[in-house]
């Protein structure tokens, strides 16, 4: 059975095809920097690869080109869409309804709309996803896979907020978490690597969009993404966490309008708003040439992720093993060296040459005299949703 999996994130598009139950992969790719001014489309398949820029407005004309690639009479590798007969997508916030893999219906997608506000990044691109892989490949199952589940974990003590008890048991308001996909793959793949029954882990998954989650005997117990995937860690876009009575200073002092101010958290923060750059390859470029904001940004963005896995620390009464994961964690090295700088009084030590080393499968970055092993895992979401996807049906 051939499954194609659609990662719609915030700026791109991930896409794999797999055959199942083999796990074979057919053709992969990237569609990136959506909506900037120009964007980038990857493709690989049977050692071909194909890579070219070209203007790529909105998610749909990304979809667009996926299928054009996967038809392609050169470097195709499906005749006829009719081949597909899975297609598992990526889908952000599922609330409090999905707690588990669904199938696609009109109920569900309306489900999927109804939580707009709650992922304004996402939800939106990802069933855009649904709606035109349904148009294309008319005779395949859609799945929806949601990033929420893996955090049902959580304790109440953890994902409970101090506001009145009211607005959780009627609202649903509460600390729900995202990335679960990928955080899920990589704390398997830690688990594997560690050979330990038993073990505490810290992923922390980087791209552009970030979270990351305290991991104890390959359940999530807290996260630092929460009602909406806006919190925590500094993102792309979005800024982290933030006094909340920002919020309200600028409505009610400096005059912006409450949808300004959501829209200023979510698309014009984060390392965008300290630097002017989203994509943290322009932000290190520019910090390398001596640009004071973009070095400046750095140190913060890493200030913030060793709060955090200090925090988790506390959480778990120790630590086995830091995962970096995804396209920042998996591919920068400046920030993996900043976020572990100092670190030793919680057990890690960071190689430096060992952190330079380009690779695409787990590794050690740390120091033979660490106590905790600082990992380097590529993440596989694709994978876990073609998992999760064919396993359903």
């Amino acid at each position: 059975m051939k499954v194609l999996v659609i990662n719609s994130g915030s700026s791109s598009i991930k896409y794999q095809l797999f055959q199942m139950p083999q796990q074979e992969v057919l053709c992969s790719g990237l569609i990136e920097r959506i909506g900037l001014e120009l964007g980038k489309v990857h493709y690989k398949s049977n050692n071909i690869k194909v890579e070219k820029e070209v203007i790529i407005a909105n998610h749909k004309s990304g979809l667009e080109k996926v299928v054009d690639l996967l038809l392609d009479k050169k470097v195709g590798v499906i005749s006829s869409t009719d081949e597909i007969k899975v297609v598992g997508h990526r889908v952000v916030h599922g609330g409090s309804t999905f707690t588990k893999t669904a199938i696609v219906t009109e109920e569900v997608k309306k489900k999927i709309e109804s939580l707009f506000s709650l992922a304004p990044l996402h939800n939106p691109a990802n069933l855009e996803g649904i709606k035109v892989s349904e148009s294309i490949f008319k005779d395949a199952q859609q799945v929806a896979v949601f990033d929420t589940a893996f955090h049902q974990t959580i304790p109440v003590e953890a994902y409970k907020y101090a506001i009145p008890t009211k607005l959780l048991e009627e609202y649903g308001i509460r600390l729900y978490g995202f990335h679960g996909t990928s955080h899920k793959y990589v704390s398997e793949k830690a688990n594997e690597y560690l050979q330990k029954k038993h073990s505490k882990i810290i992923t922390i998954h980087l791209g552009n969009g970030c979270s990351i989650t305290a991991v104890e005997n390959g359940k999530s117990i807290d996260h630092s993404l929460g009602f909406s995937p806006v919190t925590g860690l500094i993102m792309g876009t979005r800024s982290g966490d933030i006094d909340h009575s920002l919020i309200f200073y600028l409505t009610n002092n400096l005059g912006y309008d409450i949808n300004d101010v959501n829209n200023m958290l979510q698309k014009e923060s984060g390392m965008l708003g300290l630097t002017g750059f989203s994509d943290l390859r322009d932000i290190e470029a520019a910090a390398a040439k001596g640009n004071k904001k973009c070095q400046l940004a750095l140190e913060i963005n890493a200030y913030r992720i060793k709060k955090y896995i200090g925090s988790y620390v506390a959480v778990m009464n120790g630590l086995d093993a830091v995962v970096f994961t995804a396209g920042i964690g998996e591919n920068s090295y400046v920030i993996r060296k900043l976020a572990c700088t100092n670190m030793e009084y919680f057990g890690i030590e960071l190689d430096d040459e060992k952190n330079v080393i380009r690779s695409k499968q787990i590794r050690e970055i740390n120091k033979e005299t660490s106590k905790v092993k600082v990992l380097v895992i590529p993440t596989n979401e694709e994978l876990e949703i073609a998992k999760q996807a064919y396993e359903l049906l």
